[in-house]
Order: structure tokens, then C-alpha cells, then sequence
């Protein structure tokens, strides 16, 4: 018993010395020109890339289906001239679009929980990269895989998910030993930022590229650049920075210094049981399903209903459907200072914020989709109002994605792997179920997927506002150090 009290006082002493880690002269510590930041901004690229190859079919597919002519017919349409063989154009009804977009969701729900385990054992670099390459790989073969029917891309959709779930989940695992405590916000939120920002992007490009070059150019843009960051994350990126040959000495010693302490703690079982049983837990899940399924239709039909309804060339398009995703970045970025600041200034308890910022996230998209249905008779309105759907889903910065940090703060990784499998579930259920109304009812279809999307955004809210806590639950307070 003495030995484990000598311990517990060990475990407790390090907090003084953190401090005075934290506090080095910012003379010797390099600032933005280094290699932690570099690693945060090759992240940030690499989920661009990720984003890109994620999205950018949602738009690809308005140009690679022909709409006039009767599914089931050859896969090449019969309008198409001659001297556009190297852009084909298939009929897929949209059924089966639905099923080809949702079929990465598939591999990526997959994912999350076993990486999120194996990456703490495991090179975490290796899986990032390897991961990486072969989602940019599968990509590239898409235009061939479109030419043998739409199994072949269905296959490659599905392998891409896996891949892609991979590197979203093991990523976190690099800033366990690459993030000081104190910059840990700064890193993370600079790497992840390019989820946010890669459609933006994407989409802009995408519809130039599929008008003067062909949408096949698409696969092979997006593709190869894919590899090439894959090969610059193999030569600059390393698991531990005390490997790293080029880092300099000084930051080497402030990285290693800041980060030792949480390697010090044992580790403790996962007490499964009682996750099953926290209604906390459920509740960020059934929440994470609803803003998933929003998320995932705004995200991959919007240029279908673009089309459908506004009737705009492909390159409008592209600029309409992007414009909202950079509002989504600007508003996420904000979302997160305001957090900080009703936090820091006791101006809002923590679960008054997690819920103000849950219930925007949740509500606002629904009202404003419903909004452009009835209220959208210029393009000019059409735009505002699909900005502000895809936009104001950006406060979950402030709600449901932070929440799981307050109720277990130990088990953040493998609760983030959970919420990540209930929100694939729900980006699945709804791009799959979307697809095959508006199969059916091609009238009335964006009416029924916008008020079943309402629908359900509107219940998730009543229940996280009934039942969300963001105190520490008593299963993920620390054990006595004699129990294990």
C-alpha cells in the first residue's frame, strides 16, 4: 500500500514542472515555422484531398448521367457525341446514384472503432499514410471502374470508405505526442479545418474541370495529387518528434516536455458496460445520427437538387453548390471563439453552450430547408438560403462535437469512434433512403427528404435538451491507482 501511495504522490507531482514547461521564453520555442505547425498544415491538406475525393462525385454525377434517356438502357448514351468518348455518360437511375454515394459511408462506419484502438498500438503514421494512398489510389480508378458498369465503382466507393475512415479516425492519434497542451486547439483545429474547407473547394474546381477538361479529369486531378501527399507525409511526417532528423533541438525539448505528463497515467480498461448504460452517451449518439443525416443529403445532393430545380450549367453549379461550404468553414472557425469566450467569461454554464450551439446546429439547417422550398423563387434566394443550410450546420463545433470531451475526458478518442459509427449510420440511412424517394416520386421528393430530415432533426433536439449533461460521468473518473 505504501508503494502504491508513493506512486499516486508521483503521478501527482508533474503538474508544477508542466508549468514551468508551458512557460518557456517563446524566444527558444519556434513559433509558426515549425515542424508541429507544418504537420498541422499537411493534415489540413490531406483532409482537403480526403474531402475532395469524398464529394466531388456528388457533382461528377450530374455530368456523367444522362438524364434523358430511360434507366437500364447501354451504359454510353446514345446522344453523346463521337468526339465526347472520353467524357461518357451513363444511365444510372437514381436509385442506384443513391446507393453509389452512400456506398463509402459504408466502409467508413467500419472504421472508427477498431482503428481508433489499433492506432494507439500501432505506428500511427503508417496507418495515416498507407490509408491515405489507398483512397487516393481507388480514386484514380473510378473512370475506369464507371466504364465496366456501376458495381465497379460501387467496389471502389466501398474500399475508399475504408480507407478514408482510416485516416479521419488514426490522425488524432498523431497530436498525442506532436501537440502541447497548450497549443493543442490551435493544431487540431488547423488539420481539421480542411474537412470544412475541402468542399469549398472541390466544388469550385470541379465544375470548371468537368466543362473544359471532362469529369474523368476530375478522378485523375484529385487522384494524383492524393499521392503525392502521400508521399510527402511518408518523408516529413514521423510518430514521435524525438525521431524526427530535421526538427531542431529546442522545439524537440518543448514538444517533449509539454506531452510527457500524459504518458504517465496508466491505462485503464474500458468499462463498456457502463458507456452502454450512460444516457449522456445516447444521447450525443442519437444527436451525432440527426446532424450526420442533414449533413450527408446538404452535402451530396445538393448539386442534384441544383440541377433539378434551378436548372444552372454545370460550372454555376459547381460555384453554387460550393459557396455554402465555405460559409460552413467561416461559421465553424467563429463557432469556436464564441465558445471560448461564453466559457471563459462564466457568461453560460458549459451544458447551456453545449446546448445552444446542439440546437442551432440541428434546427437552423431543417428551418432553412424547408425555407428554400417555399420561399426560394429567385436564384438569388436559392443561394442565400442553401448558404445558410449548409452554413449554420457549423455550430456543432460548439455543441455535439465537443460534448463527449466533458462527460469523459479519458475515453475521448473511443467515444469519438463511437459517435463517428451512430453519425455514419445516419449519413447512410439518409442518402440511401433520399435516393430511392426521389426514384419514386420524383414531384414531391425534395418536399418529403427535407420535412423527414426536419422531422428528425427536431426530436434528436427535444432529447438533448431534456437529457445532455457535460459534467464527467462516474465512469470516466479516474481509478485508484491500487485497483489495477
Amino acid at each position: 500500500m505504501d508503494g502504491d501511495q508513493t506512486f499516486l504522490q508521483k503521478e501527482k507531482q508533474p503538474q508544477p514542472s508542466m508549468q514551468m514547461d508551458n512557460q518557456l521564453p517563446p524566444k527558444k520555442v519556434p513559433g509558426l515555422c515549425s515542424f508541429r505547425y507544418g504537420l498541422a498544415f499537411l493534415l489540413h491538406c490531406c483532409n482537403v484531398m480526403l474531402t475532395a475525393q469524398y464529394t466531388s462525385l456528388s457533382l461528377t454525377m450530374v455530368a456523367m448521367v444522362n438524364s434523358s434517356n430511360p434507366p437500364g438502357v447501354a451504359n454510353f448514351s446514345a446522344s453523346a457525341p463521337p468526339a465526347n468518348v472520353k467524357n461518357p455518360v451513363y444511365n444510372w437511375s437514381p436509385e442506384i446514384q443513391g446507393i453509389i454515394f452512400s456506398s463509402i459511408i459504408y466502409g467508413m462506419a467500419l472504421t472508427p472503432l477498431p482503428v481508433g484502438y489499433f492506432s494507439v498500438i500501432y505506428s500511427a503514421r503508417k496507418i495515416v499514410g498507407s490509408a491515405f494512398f489507398f483512397s487516393s489510389l481507388f480514386f484514380l480508378f473510378i473512370p475506369l471502374a464507371a466504364d465496366l458498369g456501376e458495381i465497379g465503382v460501387i467496389v471502389c466507393r466501398l474500399i475508399q470508405g475504408l480507407a478514408q475512415g482510416t485516416v479521419m479516425t488514426a490522425q488524432h492519434a498523431v497530436w498525442v505526442k506532436w501537440a502541447p497542451p497548450l497549443e493543442r486547439g490551435r493544431l487540431i483545429s488547423i488539420s481539421a479545418s480542411g474537412i470544412l474547407l475541402g468542399p469549398f473547394i472541390v466544388l469550385l474546381l470541379t465544375g470548371f474541370i468537368c466543362q473544359s477538361l471532362g469529369w474523368p479529369m476530375v478522378y485523375y486531378i484529385f487522384g494524383a495529387s492524393g499521392c503525392a501527399l502521400t508521399l510527402l507525409w511518408f518523408i516529413l511526417v514521423y510518430d514521435d518528434p524525438k525521431d524526427h532528423p530535421y526538427m531542431s533541438v529546442s522545439e524537440k525539448e518543448y514538444i517533449m516536455s509539454s506531452v510527457v505528463q500524459q504518458f504517465s497515467s496508466s491505462r485503464q480498461s474500458l468499462p463498456i458496460k457502463a458507456m452502454l448504460k450512460s444516457r449522456p452517451l445516447w444521447v450525443i449518439s442519437f444527436s451525432s445520427f440527426a446532424f450526420s443525416w442533414t449533413n450527408t443529403i446538404v452535402t451530396l445532393y445538393m448539386p442534384t437538387f441544383v440541377n433539378s430545380m434551378l436548372h444552372v450549367n454545370i460550372t454555376e453549379n459547381g460555384l453554387l453548390s460550393a459557396l455554402p461550404h465555405l460559409f460552413a468553414w467561416i461559421c465553424g472557425i467563429l463557432t469556436g471563439y464564441m465558445t471560448d469566450f461564453l466559457q471563459s467569461r462564466n457568461i453560460l454554464r458549459v451544458i447551456t453552450i453545449r446546448k445552444l450551439f446542439t440546437t442551432l446546429s440541428l434546427l437552423l439547417p431543417s428551418f432553412f430547408s424547408v425555407c428554400l422550398l417555399y420561399l426560394s423563387s429567385t436564384f438569388l434566394s436559392s443561394a442565400i438560403f442553401l448558404i445558410l443550410i449548409r452554413a449554420t450546420g457549423g455550430f456543432a463545433t460548439g455543441g455535439i462535437n465537443l460534448n463527449a470531451l466533458d462527460i469523459a475526458p479519458r475515453y475521448y478518442a473511443f467515444l469519438r469512434g463511437v459517435t463517428s459509427v451512430t453519425a455514419m449510420t445516419g449519413g447512410l440511412i439518409g442518402s440511401t433512403l433520399t435516393g430511392i424517394i426521389i426514384n419514386q416520386d420524383p414531384e414531391s421528393s425534395w418536399y418529403k427528404t427535407f420535412f423527414l430530415m426536419s422531422a428528425i432533426s427536431v426530436v434528436n433536439t427535444i432529447f438533448y435538451l431534456i437529457f445532455a449533461k457535460a459534467e464527467i460521468q462516474d465512469w470516466a473518473k479516474d481509478r485508484q491507482q491500487t485497483h489495477l
